[in-house]
């Protein structure tokens, strides 16, 4: 009973604040990839909070094409020491090497889940019409735009009615379901 009682809060904890600055690196690494304007309070407090950790590690992994390798790779291993926390936590008999493995689905989950909730943010502010200034609203619209123009070119608004963050997020969904389970499965992921 005592092992479980502190287990589970031990698992929320590691959970809560590796996922928060992974969260943190991984919208960093998406605002560089949609040139999101860097100037917006948001984004300088995603810079701010990142930039200690991923200057050193520019310096072991160039970008490459306007892309922030270097924001992949700290994702990458911060959400495999993660993973490796967890299985010591829970007592899994398997190698911390597998948690290299094992944070790859993590990674392309985390990725899909931002956008799907980036979408649906931006469809609940379009209901109370926000200032269109606000930063976050500048910076939801710059993010989301890559996944939304292919959606919008396809169905045009119905009676003023934008029926396209429906589709996208219909096919994040179904990208997350029928995307993670295979990569778990070939990493052998536990969680």
């Amino acid at each position: 009973m005592t092992g479980s009682y502190l287990l589970d809060p031990l698992v929320f904890l590691i959970q809560t604040l590796f996922g928060l600055y992974i969260a943190v690196v991984a919208l960093r690494f998406l605002l560089q990839w949609v040139r999101a304007d860097f100037y917006n309070p948001i984004s300088q407090f995603v810079v701010r909070i990142t930039t200690p950790v991923l200057r050193p590690l520019r310096r072991i992994v160039p970008g490459y094409g306007g892309l922030d390798l270097a924001a992949l790779v700290l994702i990458w291993l911060l959400s495999a020491v993660e993973l490796g926390l967890m299985a010591l936590v829970v007592g899994l008999d398997r190698s911390l090497f597998g948690a290299f493995g094992w944070a790859i689905p993590s990674m392309a989950e985390l990725f899909i889940n931002i956008f799907l909730f980036a979408i649906l943010i931006r469809v609940i502010l379009s209901w109370v019409n926000p200032d269109p200034y606000n930063p976050a609203t500048a910076l939801l619209d710059r993010l989301t735009a890559p996944v939304m123009r292919p959606a919008q070119r396809v169905i045009r608004p119905i009676g003023g009615l934008d029926l396209s963050p429906m589709l996208v997020m219909i096919g994040l969904v179904l990208l997350n379901m029928l995307l993670i389970p295979p990569l778990k499965w070939l990493v052998a992921s536990p969680f």
